[in-house]
């Protein structure tokens, strides 16, 4: 592999064409799976079987996570485990995020991550 280098505009262009459509696939590699996420008007999500991350990109709005909301806005980066219920409530027309897949299904538990980067070090 030689890298990779997605383009918010590209990636928004493809599902400008398609206006019933949520996501655009980026990147695949290994067990990570890059996409675009833009909901239109509501999002339907169900809980997924591996873990993601979200990072705001354009928008802002309310995040359900299990029983608990929190308000997002740009730059904002939303962790979710495997299984959990969510999606974005109340949101701007124009919410887009960067959505991340990784891991096994099931997810990977914080027990797996070496001490030194729970500490937050690089």
């Amino acid at each position: 592999m030689n890298g990779w280098h997605g383009i918010l505009q590209q990636a928004l262009q493809g599902l400008s064409t398609a206006p019933d459509r949520r996501t655009a696939t980026l990147f695949l590699n290994g067990s990570l799976k890059v996409m675009l996420y833009a909901p239109r008007g509501s999002d339907p999500q169900v809980p997924h079987d591996r873990d993601e991350v979200y990072i705001i990109i354009r928008g802002h709005g309310r995040f359900r996570l299990g029983n608990n909301t929190f308000r997002f806005e740009v730059g904002d980066v939303i962790f979710v485990p495997s299984g959990v219920e969510h999606r974005f409530e109340n949101f701007s027309d124009d919410l887009a995020a960067w959505v991340m897949f990784y891991g096994p299904p099931g997810g990977e538990r914080a027990s797996q991550i070496p001490d030194q980067e729970k500490s937050g070090d690089l």
